[in-house]
Formats: structure tokens, sequence, C-alpha cells
């Protein structure tokens, strides 16, 4: 049994298959015609095939140097196991495409609970990314286990506490916010009264500007110092949320937000209105940060878990016959 066959099975008895089949269905359509063309237009694997095989990938924005990884690896496979045709090479393309996010790591798309006392999640994020609306789909999600807290930490940002609260009220979760004071502060009492009520999850919304990167440092620094005054090894995740249609300009937001924090998880928004849904496979490749959820949709529900073989199956699920 094949790679592929291999996912589709385990996929089966996963939950979540439809909405990524769904999710994808842009970048799949794109993508895989395009693949089987080319395996129409190439029965036999030449230089020719390879060079147009790489344009493909980076045109689905997985991204030039996991592309020449990427290529590197396949023509390897190719030599090694003296494959000829382009449709055997198909399901070695998907092999080497999981190979290359998971690299016999173990990730985990779980959300790092406190052992005791509240799981402090910080989310941070340029402005414009969906940073607020993730926090109040996370927060619904998280209900379901507990009781939910939502701070306010964006203090400038026009309207940002408004927004944060009119979610907080709509999900009935508890809401702490200040405008125009320090950050850390609003944190501190927020954290607080947290303590106080026995909340599960709190989930800190942080200012987005990225103009200057060192005033940024300095305020997550100062964040990261309160949170772990008042719950010890807090925070327990720190995510990054980045808007999937930027394409590389998101893999520049999450080096950029490297150099001044510690990323934990990545959550990629709007990759159902998008074509590149490769992006999933640079950051991890760019970054070495996993992707923790995916944004598939507009409702709440349609924020998932990210899973690397449901990702797999709903990329390429038409392109090879049950086996």
């Amino acid at each position: 049994m094949g790679l592929f066959s291999k996912i589709k099975n385990i996929v089966s008895k996963k939950e979540n298959t439809k909405a990524y089949e769904q999710g994808l269905a842009k970048t799949r359509e794109e993508f895989v015609s395009k693949l089987n063309l080319l395996g129409i237009k190439y029965t036999k694997i030449s230089e020719e095939y390879f060079e147009e095989l790489e344009e493909l990938l980076i045109m689905a924005d997985i991204g030039v140097n996991t592309v020449v990884n990427f290529m590197n690896r396949l023509r390897n496979r190719v030599k090694k196991e003296h494959i000829l045709n382009t449709k055997e090479l198909n399901e070695v393309i998907i092999d080497e495409l999981f190979i290359i996010y998971v690299e016999d790591e173990s990730l985990s798309d779980k959300i790092n609970k406190a052992k005791e006392g509240p799981t402090i999640i910080l989310m941070v994020g340029v402005n414009g990314v969906g940073k607020t609306t993730t926090i109040a789909k996370l927060a619904n999600k998280y209900q379901k286990e507990g009781k939910v807290m939502l701070i306010g930490a964006d203090t400038f940002r026009a309207g940002a506490k408004e927004q944060l609260e009119l979610w907080a009220n709509k999900l009935n979760c508890l809401f702490y916010g200040k405008e125009n004071t320090d950050p850390s502060s609003v944190i501190y009492d927020g954290l607080q009264i947290a303590k106080k009520e026995n909340v599960d999850y709190v989930f800190i919304d942080t200012a987005g500007r990225l103009q200057n990167k060192q005033n940024l440092m300095k305020e997550l620094e100062k964040m990261n110092k309160v949170i772990s005054s008042i719950i010890k090894d807090a925070p327990h995740e720190t995510l990054l949320v980045i808007d999937a249609t930027t394409g590389q300009n998101g893999i520049l937001q999450a080096k950029a937000f490297q150099e001044i924090t510690n990323i934990t998880g990545i959550v990629l928004t709007k990759l159902d209105g998008t074509a590149k849904g490769g992006i999933v496979l640079a950051i991890k490749q760019e970054t070495n940060i996993p992707v923790k959820f995916i944004g598939l949709g507009e409702k709440m529900e349609d924020l998932k878990p990210f899973d690397i073989e449901n990702y797999i199956y709903g990329l390429f699920k038409e392109m090879i016959k049950d086996e």
C-alpha cells in the first residue's frame, strides 16, 4: 500500500476531512490540475519535466527554498528507485511533500495546557490578518472545554478593545480591557481576575505594529515577564496569526516576529480564499514553527486544528485513483 492509500485510510477515521476538502478546493483545482496536465505533456521523466514541476510548485507558494530542497530529494529518489514515468512519480511527489513537512519530528497541533490554573495564550500578528476574529473562534472552541476569558492588551489601536469586548459578550466569555494605557498593566489586572474567577483559558490580544520592531520587542518582553510573574510557566502558547492570502509576505511576518519573541505556533487564516495553499509547507520549512490551526471558512467552526494527513488528502484527493 502506497503513502496516499495509507493517508486515505487514516483520514477516513478522522474528523474535519470534508472541511479540508472544501477549504483547499482552490489550491487543489489550480495546482493538481496543472500537475495532471504536466503528466500528460511528459509521460517520461526528463529535465524539462523537472523544470516545469519546479515552476509549478513555486506558483503554489511552496517557497523557493522549500522547492529547491524538495526537487533535490525528488531527483535523488527518481535515480535511486529507477522511476521512469511521471504517473509513477505522482505518489513520490505526495510522499516527499508529506516528509518535508514532518521532517521526522513529533509535531503537535495541540495547545500546551497549564498543569494547574489557567492556560495563557498570547496572540500576536500584524493588524488586518484577522487576529481578533481568530481569538473569538478559538474562544468559541475552548469554551466547550472550560471557562474562557479574553484580555484586550492592544490598548492604543482605535476600536480594538470594543471589538474584542463585543465578541466576549457575544460568546458569553469574561473580558477585561482598557484603552490608552500600558498593555502590561492591563494584562496584570486581567490575570488577577482570571485567577480569582478560576478561568481555564485566557486569550490575550496584543498590538500588531511591526513598524518599530524594537518597541514591540520591549513591549512583548514586558508582557511575558508580567504573565510569568503571576502564572508560572506562562504564557503556555504564543500564537502568530497570518493571513494565507498574503502568501510570501506572511512568511516574512513570521520571520520578523520570530526575531522579537518566542512563537510556539501559527494560525493560518483564510486558507480557503487562496489558490496558494502550499504556504503551509513553506512556512514550516522557513521558520520551523508548526501550524496549529487553519482557517477554512468564515464560520466559527471553520477554524480547524491543523492536521498534515487531512491537508495532504485535501490537496491531492482527486490525483491518484484508489489502489
